[in-house]
């Protein structure tokens, strides 16, 4: 007989990470990947050139100093990541990334591959699903790094699962983005042709919502490794 989700929580299912429902299911770890999918959008792309990630910064008080409030993180010069979910709880696994860049290049004098970043925090979330005294982290991550000449772009979700990706989005609509990047995306596009096509897709989702001024945009090309940043109609002027 099932139990309806409502006596689950009276039965205190929900009251743990460590618990599991008589479904199979972590109450807890649902929740927490509710609270990703109320964050904004990210969208990651692999390309012939290099890799971008565009991300819709949902910053829209005029009070608010634009350049504090970057919904894309460097975590080395040739690895960046974009978060879903609660900024706060990112902040934190985005400063261990960055931690695990640097102890890499003092001990071996050498970039770190992106996976060895991902593997870490992928761990570091797992962690937070199996011990007691603590909530998962309530947070996405897309992590896009180029590695001798190759660009790699991973997402790692709330039980600490990660995937390599040609193409993926994570926050806000993600499943109606991906569907049409299923659609859409294709190996032979370059920098400017996927970021022209990622604004066409957040266009098509946000409707009379859309506007250029609220994304930014960190790209990386194969030769050059290095991260460039771009807001709003610094956008334009690259895809034209």
């Amino acid at each position: 007989m099932d139990i309806p989700e409502i006596q689950h929580q009276a039965m205190g299912y929900d009251r743990t990470a460590t618990m599991f429902s008589p479904e199979g299911t972590i109450l807890q770890v649902e929740y927490a990947e509710k609270t990703a999918r109320l964050g904004s959008s990210s969208i990651g792309m692999i390309c012939t050139d290099g890799l971008f990630i565009l991300a819709d910064k949902r910053i829209k008080d005029k009070l608010i100093i634009q350049e504090s409030a970057n919904k894309i993180y460097e975590i080395d010069s040739h690895i960046i990541a974009s978060a879903s979910g609660i900024v706060s709880d990112a902040r934190i696994l985005i400063e261990r990334a960055q931690l695990i860049a640097q102890q890499n290049k003092i001990i071996y004098d050498s970039p770190v591959e992106p996976e060895i970043v991902v593997k870490e925090i992928a761990n570091i979330k797992q962690q937070f699903t199996q011990f007691g005294g603590a909530r998962p982290f309530g947070v996405s991550l897309m992590i896009a790094g180029i590695i001798n000449k190759k660009p790699e772009l991973y997402s790692i979700d709330i039980t600490g699962n990660y995937f390599l990706y040609y193409a993926n989005a994570i926050g806000e609509n993600d499943e109606k983005i991906k569907e049409k990047l299923r659609e859409r995306y294709n190996k032979n596009l370059n920098i400017k042709k996927g970021v022209r096509l990622a604004l066409d897709i957040f266009k098509e989702i946000q409707g009379k919502n859309f506007t250029l001024d609220q994304f930014e945009l960190v790209y990386i090309k194969n030769e050059d490794q290095k991260p460039i940043r771009l807001i709003g109609e610094e956008i334009k002027e690259l895809i034209k």
